[in-house]
């Protein structure tokens, strides 16, 4: 069995260690990685930005692991929220609805869907330019279009591998919280 490779230590090494560190050196080692580069845990009780229960545990405190907000940092409740505003893409059956709304939650709420296929953060001068894009695949004086394969390639781009876009939406907004400072 090898022995440690810290200078002066004779203990043996686990053989499937991934450095030829004894248990002690491997644990001061691991202490020394989480004070410098955080430890992924969950958090002690909610985000209170995002609702994410993931974070990121360093020596001064936790930060969300998905919006980045401080735990335990008070939220000004007399503040407004910040203004994100997001085109977003809704299937239902074999269409999508192409809309933008700076209250997604609420916006969503009041309209049938199946799913909610992704946020793409602009208004509604980025809103008029999907919309000509696909204007082949519109219906007749609505915002619902064919769910196209150039439609289906578009969406799949923008959601770029995100498997919920309200975690993206979470992020912005906390983004814009950090801004308005």
């Amino acid at each position: 069995m090898p022995e440690c490779l810290v200078d002066g230590c004779c203990a043996p090494t686990a053989h499937d260690a991934p450095v030829a560190l004894c248990d002690r050196h491997l644990a001061a080692a691991a202490d020394w990685s989480a004070r410098e580069q955080g430890m992924t845990d969950l958090l002690p009780a909610p985000c209170r930005i995002c609702g994410s229960r993931l974070g990121v545990r360093w020596p001064s405190g936790w930060l969300c692991a998905v919006c980045e907000w401080r735990h335990g940092e008070i939220v000004d409740g007399e503040l407004p929220p910040p203004r994100v505003d997001v085109v977003y893409y809704l299937r239902f059956d074999d269409r999508v609805k192409i809309g933008t709304t700076a209250n997604p939650r609420q916006r969503l709420a009041a309209i049938r869907h199946d799913e909610l296929l992704a946020f793409e953060r602009g208004d509604r001068a980025l809103e008029r330019r999907r919309h000509a894009q696909f204007a082949a695949d519109r219906w007749p004086r609505t915002e619902w279009f064919r769910l196209s394969p150039d439609l289906r390639a578009h969406v799949d781009a923008v959601a770029a591998g995100i498997v919920d876009p309200w975690a993206l939406h979470a992020r912005w907004t906390s983004e814009a919280l950090a801004l308005r400072g």
